[in-house]
């Protein structure tokens, strides 16, 4: 198991909307100072936001790196940096689907079904340029999809049909008087009649 690293600052999460969060990403190529603060300040945001996984342009830059410290199917935490991350899914007759609840920190409170491959694997390197390979089912192989797609500029919103795409909106709405512009450097209004914000990405 990795260890994340520590001592970071919380940043404002950017939204949906944003240039940053739409377009791919550039690849990570100096692992120097800069990259080891935004790393640190990444994995601080995703805490403070109750989030399993969190990518650079969730606060604004833009670079293809994710932080994640996420559950399996089986309840073991996984956690990880992936620099310049590659997405490997199952294919034909190993390739099963699975329709569950997705959510996105950069569209707080709300949640839809978004159906994914049940299995992923990523691969890449980490904050030092080392490589790495992560694995999963459940929750994580949703979390690793999610996060390699932000990425590459697609949020999960554009993996919906128009009709769930429009009811995800509305429910972001609802909720968004409960998060401030800067949130979670500023906490949430309130925290009743809400999702388990821990299964945002």
């Amino acid at each position: 198991m990795s260890t994340l690293p520590a001592n970071g600052s919380v940043r404002p999460i950017t939204r949906w909307g944003e240039d940053v969060m739409h377009r791919l990403n550039q690849p990570v190529t100096d692992f120097g100072d800069e990259l080891q603060t935004l790393v640190a300040d990444m994995v601080a945001t995703m805490i403070a936001a109750e989030g399993v996984g969190l990518a650079a342009n969730q606060v604004g830059v833009d670079l293809q790196v994710f932080v994640f410290d996420c559950p399996d199917a089986d309840g073991n935490h996984v956690q990880g940096v992936v620099c310049n991350p590659v997405i490997h899914l199952p294919e034909g007759k190993d390739r099963r689907l699975d329709e569950g609840d997705e959510g996105c920190l950069s569209l707080p409170g709300a949640f839809t079904k978004c159906v994914r491959p049940d299995f992923a694997r990523v691969t890449g390197v980490d904050q030092h340029g080392e490589p790495v390979s992560y694995e999963g089912t459940g929750l994580l192989a949703r979390c690793l999809q999610h996060e390699t797609d932000h990425t590459q500029g697609t949020v999960f919103g554009d993996r919906l049909s128009r009709k769930y795409r429009k009811r995800l909106f509305a429910e972001a709405e609802e909720f968004a008087p409960e998060y401030p512009a800067d949130w979670p450097v500023s906490p949430m209004a309130v925290h009743e009649g809400h999702h388990e914000e821990s299964q945002a990405t």
